[in-house]
């Protein structure tokens, strides 16, 4: 966490505070992931939505598009799992099921979760839409968080 001070235009001091992602506790593999996208400081979507969806919590989110969303509920998903599937082998039910309207916005996630998760081993067996479900159920049963 950072803090900072600022002065107004009537000279009044106003405290600010910066969150850092550390600051949501975020397994180093994540955080390493985040910086290397880019990612400096968590919007206020993640600020709130992070801690409520780790603490295993029903979290209902609204934001404007481009405020983060998608790492809002990705990164506590990416987070249980990799606490939950720790030594595990062999074949693994599904364990985060993501509904998107249009088959873009699932693209658009599954890259994102790509990105998030690249440091943990993972494999992600993404259905898109239209696609047969039969040709994806293999890759749900091997090896698939």
């Amino acid at each position: 966490m950072v803090i900072g001070f600022t002065s107004s235009v009537q000279s009044n001091l106003l405290l600010f505070i910066i969150m850092l992602f550390e600051d949501l506790k975020i397994i180093e593999p994540i955080l390493r992931a985040l910086k290397q996208e880019g990612y400096t400081t968590p919007t206020p979507i993640q600020q709130q939505a992070i801690p409520l969806a780790l603490a295993q919590r029903d979290v209902l989110g609204c934001a404007q598009t481009g405020t983060g969303k998608t790492a809002a509920f990705s990164i506590p998903i990416l987070q249980l799992l990799s606490e939950r599937t720790q030594g595990s082998k062999g074949n693994r039910p599904i364990k985060a099921l993501i509904l998107t309207p249009t088959r873009e916005l699932a693209i658009q996630i599954e890259e994102s979760i790509d990105a998030y998760g690249r440091n943990l081993g993972w494999t992600n067996p993404a259905n898109r839409g239209i696609e047969t479900w039969s040709r994806h159920t293999c890759g749900y049963t091997r090896q698939a968080n």
